[in-house]
């Protein structure tokens, strides 16, 4: 007797009598972590699903392996994504360089390569217009030299009397207040309208002669005002530290040298800072249009959390263009000074230095020459700082990258950053306005 309980069930005969018993289907069993999944299953964990399969939430593609379209995306999907390709970071995009500098916060050497690069596409604009401004001021200069020694050629060398002594001392203080204030002006004025081709080869926009003067004789008058009030911050500071002086040597007499000399390093400490935050205002003037107080704000703000790095770029500029200008002027200004000599005789001193005058005119030429190329570049330097400072706080390379779309399409402003959208909203900061957040920087 058979134990089957199901013998003679005619449901459980096969209808092959050769067959053997007949199966029951398996059950399925879950692929394996990794494995791929048969038709009709549902992908597990960490498996990658088949064409016309739904993945589950939390579902990753492999690496290197691009998704099949299952239709409308998952949960956290970003459409149009590709996969990652080989050698390269996902979603990674170099960022747009149409100019001198790329569009996004700068290092030290971009700020150097791109300060030369806009030097080189605009000689005249750059090189051109400091080199004017350094001939003025140096032949003005060897001028009131020369009759700052005429003065001192007619005063009685034996017994001079108490109004030549005074003569004298007025026309030297005359003639070095005048020079230091022909040299701050020229700087002041040179490193403000340089700004203006440098920013413009940052969407590669070439700056002829002719055109950087009609852009900025507008804002002559306004910088000239800012180097005005520099001039009475630089006055005030000192007439505060010639009054305290005076009193401590008043008070405690031979006791305050020591203090009047730690205030002088005190004070000479404060101007640099002083300096390095208000370096950027002739570029906001500039450039944004602001007026002389605003300009003050706007590079004291620029500057905030960024003094050692404005500082040591300022600094290694300085440095650099001191050491490659001393290199060329020096050599040059000797050999022209080797043909000029001078009486012992006071009352012949005169005539020397009038026979004397063209070749110190040379060498006082060949020196600004070379100057005047350090001038330019350093002048490329602190614009370019104040562009970096803007992309790192403002998001300015979204001003920049629009306005060289507009430029490509035929609308564009002459000096870069002060256009407006459609809406009449601002791009980064505009005087009058608040600030945007910032987008991008570190």
């Amino acid at each position: 007797m058979s134990n089957n309980p199901h013998e003679g069930d005619p449901a459980d005969k096969s209808t092959d009598d050769t067959a053997g018993p007949p199966l029951s289907p398996p059950h399925p069993q879950p692929p394996q972590w990794g494995q791929q999944p048969q038709p009709g299953q549902q992908p597990q964990w960490g498996q990658q699903p088949q064409p016309g399969q739904n993945a589950q939430w939390g579902q990753q593609p492999q690496w290197g392996q691009n998704p099949e379209p299952t239709g409308s995306p998952q949960w956290g999907a970003q459409p149009g994504w590709q996969g990652v390709p080989h050698g390269q970071f996902a979603g990674y995009q170099a960022p747009p360089k149409p100019g001198i500098i790329p569009l996004r916060p700068l290092g030290l050497g971009e700020i150097l390569d791109g300060a030369f690069q806009a030097c080189r596409k605009n000689p005249l604009a750059t090189f051109g217009t400091a080199i004017l401004f350094q001939v003025v001021i140096s032949v003005l200069t060897l001028l009131l030299t020369v009759g700052l020694f005429g003065s001192i050629a007619q005063l009685d060398p034996v017994n001079p009397s108490m109004d030549e002594v005074a003569g004298l001392a007025t026309s030297l203080v005359s003639i070095a207040t005048a020079l230091v204030v022909l040299s701050s002006v020229g700087v002041l004025i040179l490193q403000g309208v340089l700004v203006i081709p440098i920013a413009r080869a940052v969407l590669n926009e070439r700056t002829s002669f002719v055109q950087l003067w009609k852009l900025a004789v507008r804002r002559i008058l306004p910088l000239l005002g800012l180097g005005f009030l520099l001039l009475l911050l630089f006055i005030a500071g000192l007439t505060v530290l010639v009054v305290i002086a005076v009193l401590l040597a008043t008070l405690l007499g031979q006791d305050s040298v020591w203090l009047i000399v730690l205030g002088t390093l005190g004070s000479l400490v404060l101007m640099i800072w002083l300096s390095i935050k208000l370096v950027l205002a002739p570029a906001v003037l500039m450039l944004e249009g602001a007026g002389p107080f605003t300009s003050l704000r706007r590079s004291w703000t620029l500057t905030s959390r960024n003094w050692w790095r404005t500082f040591g770029i300022l600094i290694l500029t300085s440095i650099i263009v001191s050491i490659i200008t001393s290199v060329i002027s020096t050599p040059l200004s000797l050999l022209a000074t080797q043909f000029v000599s001078f009486s012992d005789s006071p009352a012949e001193l005169g005539d020397d230095l009038m026979n004397s005058l063209p070749i110190l005119v040379v060498g006082q030429l060949i020196t600004a020459v070379f100057g005047a190329i350090g001038y330019a570049f350093q002048a490329g330097v602190t614009a370019l700082l104040y562009v970096d400072l803007r992309i790192r706080r403002e998001g300015f390379d979204v001003v920049l990258l629009r306005e060289h779309e507009e430029a490509n399409a035929g609308r564009f402003t002459p000096i870069p950053g002060q256009s407006a959208n459609p809406g009449g909203q601002q791009f980064g900061h505009r005087p009058g306005g608040p600030p945007s957040p910032p987008t991008t920087g570190t």
